[in-house]
């Protein structure tokens, strides 16, 4: 059986970072990220908190420096060429960030407008009209969900080829999500650009997503297009007989293990005639099997095989 794919076929990155190791005092934050985003991806990038999403994002964008390794965006080093790097992103930090917080809202759009030839100010109305920012208010007195729209706009107005959002939708309820992700889906439609979104809201990102990466405790374990993710990932429920000893040659593959009695329910990585010819050879009947959603995906990937609640 194969093993969890960590790297993609093809040679047209938007994103790659190279043996990237960062630590935090005695705290290791990325152990050898090797992260490659193709051109034109959506790619979600999961893993619950300390796993080293923000800080990959912050190395890229030339925030904090890795202690050894290289990281590239749209062909330009990040260490060399970062003020040049970002200006050709949009950007949402993890944080919401109070800098301006004295500024209205209209004169935060405008103030940041200087700093991108490429900003569209007839667009940034639109977007802001769209996602309801109040343009008379300072930004120091939004609400949470309300400067995490403002920051969305900041991102998008420029029509930057590459997108870091660090957690989106934080912040925002229900109806603002929807909203957001609406604005964010059409931005991409009519704007075509390579974006890169760490989440903890992985259901919130089905219909944009066509790539993830699972980051565990600063090492990336599975990094696949989503279309393999569904044809290679499968929950297998299987009555097997008593005293069953297992389907051994499958132990690297079993991603995730439940059992009910004499019923198993497995998350196998693998060829499903394979895994089904295995299972079946091995003893069991396979009663049932079936895809899994993004989230179920990501969850069963973190939490491996003892099956711990792995919140993403």
């Amino acid at each position: 059986m194969k093993p969890l794919p960590t790297s993609l076929p093809g040679d047209h990155w938007v994103i790659r970072t190279s043996g990237v190791w960062k630590s935090f005092g005695r705290t290791v934050a990325l152990r050898g990220l090797d992260l490659t985003v193709p051109e034109g991806a959506v790619y979600v990038l999961v893993g619950p908190n300390g796993a080293g999403k923000t800080t990959a994002l912050r190395i890229l964008l030339d925030l904090i420096r890795a202690d050894r390794g290289q990281a590239e965006a749209l062909g330009l080093d990040s260490r060399s060429d970062g003020p040049a790097l970002r200006a050709q992103i949009g950007y949402v930090p993890e944080a919401h960030g109070w800098e301006h917080r004295w500024m209205k809202v209209k004169g935060l759009l405008a103030h940041h407008a200087r700093y991108y030839p490429s900003w569209d100010t007839q667009y940034a109305g639109r977007l802001a009209k769209r996602l309801e920012l109040p343009l008379e208010r300072p930004y120091g007195r939004l609400s949470k969900g309300q400067s995490r729209r403002v920051q969305i706009v900041l991102a998008l107005a420029h029509r930057p080829p590459l997108l870091i959002l660090d957690e989106p939708t934080d912040g925002l309820d229900p109806l603002a999500r929807e909203a957001t992700l609406s604005v964010l889906a059409e931005h991409l439609a009519e704007h075509p650009a390579t974006l890169l979104i760490s989440t903890h809201l992985v259901h919130e990102t089905q219909r944009l997503a066509d790539h993830m990466g699972v980051l565990h405790d600063g090492e990336l374990r599975v990094q696949v297009p989503l279309e393999e993710l569904g044809r290679h990932l499968l929950r297998y429920r299987a009555e097997v007989p008593e005293g069953w000893s297992g389907a051994g040659v499958l132990n690297g593959s079993v991603v995730r293990r439940a059992e009910r009695g004499r019923e198993i329910l497995w998350t196998v990585w693998g060829d499903e005639r394979e895994v089904r010819e295995r299972l079946t050879g091995s003893g069991a009947s396979v009663r049932e099997v079936s895809t899994l959603s993004l989230e179920e995906a990501a969850v069963s990937l973190l939490a491996g095989e003892e099956g711990s609640h792995v919140d993403v």
